[in-house]
């Protein structure tokens, strides 16, 4: 009887690639995509932690270079989220508020037609001339579109409703009717 006996030296198993440095690569692509600093951090400690494995594994584990490339990519995505998002931030910042402040002014000229309008249907229906100064119950009436009451300026300002031949003004320079 022969037995087969299996050779001694066989082939060794091959290297697995480590799961750190896989996970370091793909936190590391994310950070620069999209996650920033939440990916990022992760992105290098997991890279660290791969190659230290992979230097003690003796052969077992490989891939050091997406461990390298997780941790360029991670400390990549630390820089952006450090220094060019508060750049981005301080370029965005002030055109937020110079929209806000448009936006304020667009509506308080909106008012101030509001305003002019029902200052000359009173007039008209009223009989008046153009120096005639109406109050705010006069106009009362005349300002059903907005719940029969004076608007307001969005910005803080106040109004002036003035007479009939000239303009309402708001206590805001920059709000005026052209």
């Amino acid at each position: 009887m022969s037995e087969t006996i299996p050779p001694i030296g066989g082939n060794p198993p091959s290297p697995k690639t480590s799961a750190l440095a896989i996970w370091s690569m793909v936190l590391g692509i994310l950070s620069l995509v999209c996650f920033s600093i939440f990916a990022a951090i992760p992105g290098v400690i997991c890279g660290h932690k791969a190659l230290s494995r992979i230097k003690r594994s003796s052969g077992t584990l490989t891939g050091q270079g997406l461990a390298i490339a997780g941790l360029v990519t991670g400390y990549l995505g630390i820089a952006l989220a450090i220094f060019v998002i508060p750049m981005m931030l301080a370029i965005a910042i002030p055109n937020f508020v110079k929209a806000r402040e448009t936006a304020q002014m667009n509506a308080c000229i909106n008012n101030l037609r509001q305003i002019d309008s029902a200052k000359n249907q009173w007039a008209l229906e009223n009989k008046k001339q153009s120096t005639d100064m109406p109050s705010e119950d006069d106009l009362a009436p005349y300002l059903k579109a907005i719940g029969g009451q004076m608007p307001k300026c969005p910005a803080g300002g106040d109004y002036k409703i003035n007479a009939v031949g000239e303009q309402p003004a708001c206590s805001i320079p920059k709000h005026k009717l052209r």
